[in-house]
């Protein structure tokens, strides 16, 4: 039986880091981002709750798939274990960098 693969992707949303599990990470069909399948989260087994954790899995409750922006991801590690997702706020200057696109497209007429 083949393992399973766990990822840890942690990207950038409104000016917080995200920090989410999943098992299925891929280029996607969508030029410039970065589709993520099967999000994994903790299981409710112990008594301390994780404010954060529970905010995403509400959250993502009823994503099947989502597409994050390629600009947006900050790193994706193969794990061999899971840790906790969490949402973490931006730890940066007062300025917030401005979304550049991936792609631009060229002047017209310099072909």
């Amino acid at each position: 039986m083949a393992a399973s693969h766990l990822y840890k992707v942690i990207f950038m949303n409104q000016g917080q880091i995200y920090e989410i599990y999943a098992r299925s990470v891929s280029q996607g069909a969508l030029f410039g981002f970065v589709e993520i399948e099967e999000l994994v989260f903790g299981e409710r087994t112990t008594v301390v709750v994780d404010p954060s954790e529970e905010k995403l899995k509400s959250e993502f409750a009823t994503v099947k798939r989502t597409y994050i922006p390629l600009h947006a991801v900050i790193r994706i590690d193969e794990v061999e274990k899971q840790g906790v997702s969490k949402i973490s706020d931006f730890k940066g200057d007062n300025v917030s960098q401005f979304p550049m696109p991936v792609y631009t497209p060229g002047k017209g007429g310099d072909s």
